[in-house]
């Protein structure tokens, strides 16, 4: 019995030696991922225990070392920068890369901030709100194209605090289950509603319900998930793909596209940027859902050109 006792320890210290390289591959797989649990865990708890100076500043410094311990999201943002702006000198790339990375903390921060029991609350500014107003008053529903720029999530809780609207946010579900789960808790404690759907074709009937009580649909259009159906399109003058789906359901449902785009003006501020909405007949051929493609990109890619430091798209 001593010796199987012995067994057991030994089997136990080599399972640990075992599983000591796991842990610690799975910790820099969550290091090399910006939406991974470990970085948002980070965010969560300097937002809760951090002292005021703390939370208002240290976004930058976390920007930089995000940018610094994620290459591949490096490259991405630098792309991004020259699909818009062509290559420049390396100053000018990476100072803008610098920004990009340290206003997307500076976001995310804010979105923590919004969902915790601290005192401070967005604020935000809706630039030509008439334009959501008359696509609102129609009876049919919103569905609102957006994309992942500063404060995107903003939008939602401002939309429904200025029009009553009942916004529900479309995404696909993310890579890290423990990351989403901590992002969706902060995105429930301000109001904000999430629909996360996959490939199933049947994801579309709670939107279609939620758009007829006279609901808002927002998604994202700068990201083409793996398998979705795309329409091509050009930004920026160079080929690109917008996700099919918020086309079709506009012209299943009735409800009008309206083009939604956020950006950070200040610490808990932000700006909403609403463009006219666009209609889709009840069965719009290939030409008709061509030109309303064409439509949000251009009113997406307007934006981003003023506002490109805040373009988060890492993909």
């Amino acid at each position: 019995m001593i010796r199987y006792g012995v067994r057991r320890q030994d089997a136990a210290r080599t399972s640990k030696n075992v599983d000591l390289p796991s842990r610690l591959r799975a910790l820099l797989d969550d290091l090399r991922h910006h939406d991974s649990v470990l970085w948002r865990r980070a965010v969560d708890a300097g937002v809760t225990y951090g002292p005021d100076l703390l939370v208002r500043h240290s976004p930058a410094l976390f920007g930089l070392l995000f940018g610094a311990v994620l290459p591949e999201q490096r490259r991405a943002v630098l792309r991004n920068l020259r699909l818009a702006l062509g290559e420049r000198g390396a100053l000018d790339e990476y100072r803008d890369v610098a920004r990009v990375f340290i206003n997307f903390a500076s976001c995310l921060t804010d979105a923590f901030i919004a969902g915790s029991s601290r005192p401070e609350r967005l604020t935000g500014l809706c630039v030509n709100d008439e334009h959501f107003t008359s696509a609102f008053r129609r009876g049919l529903g919103v569905i609102v194209v957006t994309a992942h720029t500063g404060g995107w999530q903003a939008a939602a809780p401002l939309l429904r605090s200025v029009h009553a609207a009942d916004v529900l946010i479309v995404m696909q579900r993310e890579r890290d289950s423990r990351a989403q789960a901590i992002q969706d808790g902060t995105r429930d404690r301000v109001g904000v509603r999430m629909q996360h759907v996959d490939d199933d074709p049947l994801a579309v009937l709670p939107l279609l319900a939620h758009l007829r009580r006279q609901g808002v649909v927002a998604i994202q259009i700068d990201r083409l998930p793996s398998g979705m159906r795309g329409r091509e399109v050009e930004l920026f003058g160079m080929p690109w793909r917008v996700p099919e789906g918020p086309l079709q359901l506009a012209a299943v449902s009735g409800a009008p596209i309206v083009p939604v785009f956020t950006r950070r003006t200040g610490f808990m501020e932000y700006e909403i940027c609403i463009a006219p909405p666009i209609s889709l007949p009840r069965r719009p051929g290939p030409s008709e859902l061509d030109v309303a493609a064409r439509q949000i990109t251009a009113e997406m890619e307007r934006f981003l050109r003023e506002n490109l430091t805040q373009w988060f798209h890492f993909g």
